[in-house]
């Protein structure tokens, strides 16, 4: 019959392995920690470079039509300036396309290929670039379309444009900014106003609010305002 000592000795050895192989699993753990923690970083950072291509190739077929610096362009039909715009605006002008709140075939087709977060992304670079304005508006009407921006025509109920864009046309969320926009984009939205925004009458949105001012205003006051602002910066 073994005594108590003996057995304390034959179970020795089979502790003394069991322990050196926690001790190895323990400091093998931080390597293999640092792996995964790694192997994420290298995924995320493949990811965001994706992700920058991405956007770099939207940008890329943006600037064909919206010009270098996405300063606006004068094509058979005006394109607008987007530079500086403020991008709750640009993000749900896109998202307005994609439901026929807004009319224009070629930018629905353009909004739905675009997800949230690439809306996102474009919206905040084009806010981000601030190039000179073009200043194509006749400068004889600057003086008549400060008046109108800044103070409004109370004569004609119409309230002044700066109560909500801001005495600097640079407009905030989803008020877009007017400064530096191009002249005959300008005049072709406040005459067409009732025809491109605001199609969906199930879902209403923030066009609403311009459409009784765009119908009030004549031909000549929309000339006079499109002119002031189209050299603001």
């Amino acid at each position: 019959m073994q005594s108590h000592h003996c057995r304390a000795d034959t179970t020795a050895p089979r502790k003394r392995r069991r322990f050196h192989a926690w001790s190895a699993a323990l400091a093998a753990l931080p390597a293999a920690i640092l792996a995964i923690v790694l192997a994420g970083a290298g995924h995320a950072y493949a990811m965001e470079r994706t992700a920058r291509g991405d956007v770099a190739a939207k940008l890329g077929y943006c600037k064909d039509c919206h010009g270098l610096s996405a300063q606006g362009y004068h094509g058979y039909y005006p394109i607008p300036r987007l530079a500086g715009q403020q991008p709750q605006y640009v993000e749900n002008q896109l998202r307005a396309f994609v439901e026929h709140r807004r009319t224009n075939n070629i930018m629905f087709n353009v909004s739905h290929s675009l997800s949230p977060s690439m809306m996102a992304a474009l919206a905040e670079h084009f806010h981000a670039l601030n190039p000179a304005p073009i200043g194509d508006g006749p400068r004889g009407r600057v003086a008549a379309g400060r008046a109108i921006f800044q103070d409004g025509m109370p004569d004609s109920n119409i309230a002044a444009c700066a109560a909500c864009h801001g005495p600097d046309a640079t407009g905030a969320g989803d008020i877009p900014r007017l400064a530096g926009q191009l002249y005959p984009y300008l005049i072709s939205k406040l005459v067409n106003w009732d025809k491109e925004r605001g199609q969906l009458p199930a879902k209403p949105d923030t066009s609403a609010i311009m459409s009784p001012i765009a119908h009030s205003l004549n031909k000549s006051q929309v000339e006079a305002v499109a002119s002031y602002l189209s050299y603001q910066k």
